[in-house]
């Protein structure tokens, strides 16, 4: 027989409707946080969301059937499945974060905690649904309500987690902070209905200690991100700081500085100075101009640095999404003395805006446009990869105008590289791929465009690696780095060939 009515007093069942609103905000973040570490981790967005969106609502309808074989005490089955909810989910991207570092089998190990948080989350609203039939005589009234509850706590996660806590407090301590509020939950309803809870004191100091340990974790979580993030890179971590749209760590060994981007490398300032100078240098040289130049992405402020060693160079506007990269970028000591405090020029403007959005309003015209966007790794960076956004770089050059596009590396991602340089000859009648090594990337890649015939200049600014004849050579390319163009498709909004090249081959890189 399941639970009954106690005794005759009303029974006020507001705390278990505000207990789902509670849940189904926790329920959701730990969805989305999976998803996010995974595609952090991994790579591939689209792949890990799914998998995890799949499972877990596979995982929820487990849970949901195995409630009808759970019939008595049913509070304390309640507060133990929260509590088990709180510390899983509090626990996950602790538990993912080291298998990743430590071990191989990241995959298995994500799979199982998704399943097993899925079918705690399944159980809930059923067990607390029967709890609210039991001791309610409204049952049509109270379950549209747990309903409603629930699905307005859903949209109060999905708005929370990319807006407030993912940028604030990072994967680690938004998962201790989650966890806490479940604990918390199976706490405040031990207090309240304690004259339902079985064995109440034991139940309570369970709960309690449950959440001491949390808690606890809660507020060393910086110091353990702090700890984890040092064994995700090989020197010493100097600085990391999450912002809206990316993480930024710094790393530090002898005279190595080392930036990184969600745990990708931008630049070594050991050899720095050769792709910057292939990025910035080989279009200048084509250019018939050089007054107004353009920078998409190159928050760093290295590339504006090449470009002011050009005296007819009168006004560089750099768009970067990322107002706190560019602030770092000005301020930090270590990266305004390797740009020469390039962001600080009175020739510059810094527009913290889409490079997307920018390119498709901006009505003016430049004579060199530079794109120094991170590799195509998720769907978000497609777009900037796309045949329509290099129609709208085309729109704003002038007639002479030369564009110049990083485009991986096409050694080790060749279809990626060359997928660019065909969807980019969409839009440019002349579109010239180069490349050139660079120790701590490897071989890298580069697509040069523009309309019109447009002549190779002789070098004239100072350099520390480039020469007249080694840029003849950078515009050759081995057997080994070519592919067969005729397979390779071009890359649009509505179907991003570019980011399933760019992590199938991620993965032997």
């Amino acid at each position: 027989m399941e639970d009954k009515k106690i005794n005759n007093e009303k029974f006020d069942g507001r705390l278990l409707l505000v207990t789902t609103l509670l849940i189904s905000i926790c329920s959701i973040i730990y969805e989305l946080i999976i998803s996010s570490l995974s595609s952090y981790l991994q790579g591939d967005s689209i792949t890990q969301f799914s998998i995890t969106i799949g499972l877990y609502m596979s995982a929820m309808g487990i849970g949901s059937y195995l409630s009808k074989y759970m019939k008595n005490n049913l509070f304390n089955k309640f507060v133990f499945i929260e509590m088990s909810v709180g510390i899983l989910g509090g626990f996950s991207t602790l538990i993912l974060f080291i298998t990743n570092i430590y071990t191989e089998i990241y995959d298995l190990i994500m799979y199982i905690l998704i399943i097993m948080i899925g079918i705690f989350v399944g159980l809930e609203i059923p067990i607390l649904t029967r709890i609210i039939e039991s001791n309610e005589s409204n049952v049509r009234k109270n379950l549209a309500n747990i309903f409603t509850f629930d699905y307005i706590g859903g949209l109060i996660g999905s708005i929370a987690f990319p807006i407030i806590l993912f940028p604030k407090l990072g994967f680690i301590t938004t998962t201790f902070l989650v966890g806490s509020i479940n604990i918390g939950v199976a706490l405040l309803i031990i207090l309240k209905y304690k004259k339902y809870i079985e064995k109440y004191k034991l139940v309570k100091i369970i709960a309690i200690i449950c959440l001491v340990i949390i808690l606890v974790f809660l507020c060393t979580g910086g110091i353990i991100a702090n700890k984890i993030e040092e064994g995700l890179y090989r020197d010493d971590v100097i600085l990391s700081e999450q912002t809206a749209y990316q993480k930024i760590v710094m790393t530090k060994h002898k005279d190595d500085v080392r930036l990184f981007l969600d745990g990708n490398l931008q630049f070594s300032t050991m050899d720095e100075y050769r792709y910057h100078e292939a990025l910035v240098h080989i279009p200048m040289l084509y250019a018939k101009s050089h007054e107004r130049i353009l920078v998409l992405g190159g928050g760093d402020g290295l590339a504006v640095r090449e470009i002011l060693k050009y005296d007819d160079v009168k006004e560089i506007v750099l768009v970067d999404i990322d107002k706190e990269m560019t602030d770092l970028c000005t301020n930090n000591a270590e990266i305004s003395k390797l740009n020469n405090h390039s962001l600080e020029n009175e020739k510059l403007k810094v527009i913290n805006e889409d490079a997307y959005i920018y390119v498709q309003e901006n009505k003016e015209k430049f004579d060199v446009i530079i794109i120094d966007f991170p590799d195509p790794n998720n769907e978000n960076l497609n777009k900037l990869y796309t045949n329509v956004f290099y129609n709208y770089v085309k729109a704003n050059l002038t007639q002479d105008g030369v564009m110049v596009c990083q485009s991986t590396s096409p050694y080790y991602a060749k279809k990626s590289f060359w997928c660019i340089n065909k969807t980019i000859k969409t839009q440019f009648e002349n579109v010239l791929p180069y490349h050139l090594q660079v120790p701590t990337f490897g071989e890298w890649g580069f697509n040069l465009a523009f309309n019109g015939d447009n002549t190779r200049q002789k070098l004239a600014v100072e350099t520390k690696y480039l020469t007249d004849e080694n840029i003849d050579a950078m515009f050759v390319f081995g057997k080994d780095e070519n592919v067969d163009l005729t397979q390779i498709e071009e890359n649009n909004m509505f179907k991003p060939s570019l980011v399933l090249y760019y992590n199938e081959e991620v993965q032997n890189w």
